[in-house]
């Protein structure tokens, strides 16, 4: 029995890990567009930052939507990649967990 009990904590704490790395990516998305419509310095080693992860997360989003406002491109784009990625974690959580 306790091994079972160690298999479904170690299962849940894949799960808890890999929810973490999830919406720290969608965080990263989030921020960048609220970076973005706030007009931040894009010189700041902060936002530097952010565009880059965020660029590297927008799973080649980053032109699907082509509005006239730049702003709008940003939120639809970026937007969509953090929708997307919400539900990968979400369905992938629910997996591991399943799966344990």
């Amino acid at each position: 029995m306790a091994t079972g009990t160690t298999a479904r904590r170690g299962i849940d704490a894949l799960a808890n890990v890999l929810r973490i790395i999830g919406m720290a990516i969608v965080l990263v998305l989030v921020v960048f567009i609220v970076l973005t419509l706030l007009d931040a310095n894009p010189e700041n080693g902060l936002t530097t930052l952010v565009t880059d992860l965020a660029n590297t997360f927008e799973l080649g989003l980053s032109d699907l939507f082509q509005p006239a406002e730049p702003k709008l491109g940003v939120v639809l784009n970026y937007g969509t990649a953090a929708l997307i990625w919400f539900a990968i974690t979400t369905v992938v959580v629910r997996l591991v967990r399943r799966a344990g």
